[in-house]
């Protein structure tokens, strides 16, 4: 069974950074693994942030965070990492890691999820 453990979630100001790490605890990722991060506020539907192929390193992005957020994968680490800049109180939510196998925006098609972590930005 995959696991998948988020951490690195906070409270910061408005400008500030952070970096989340998700974390494979179940062996190693495939090359054919595609690593996402989505996010869900109060009363709003889970939202697609960035998506990484494991094997290649190729990335997608949301357009609300393109040039904001950086995603990365450390292969010996088992860990994706998204580093977030410039962070607004429009990023508060809870931040979602996933792990399917299409390269896709789309939640339902990532099978595994962790349990989360929330990112609170003050203004």
């Amino acid at each position: 069974q995959v696991q998948l453990v988020e951490s690195g979630g906070g409270l910061v100001q408005a400008g500030g950074s952070l970096r989340l790490s998700c974390t494979t605890t179940s062996g190693r990722i495939f090359s054919s693994a595609v690593m996402g991060w989505f996010r869900q506020s109060p009363g709003k539907e889970r939202e697609f942030v960035a998506a990484i192929r494991y094997g290649g390193g190729r990335t997608l992005y949301a357009d609300s965070v393109k040039g904001q957020f950086t995603i990365s994968r450390v292969s010996a680490e088992n860990t994706v990492y998204l580093q977030m800049n410039n962070l607004k109180p429009e990023d508060t939510a809870v931040y979602y890691c996933a792990r399917g196998v299409d390269f896709t925006s789309t939640p339902s098609l990532y099978r595994y999820w962790g349990q989360g972590t929330q990112v609170t930005v003050s203004s």
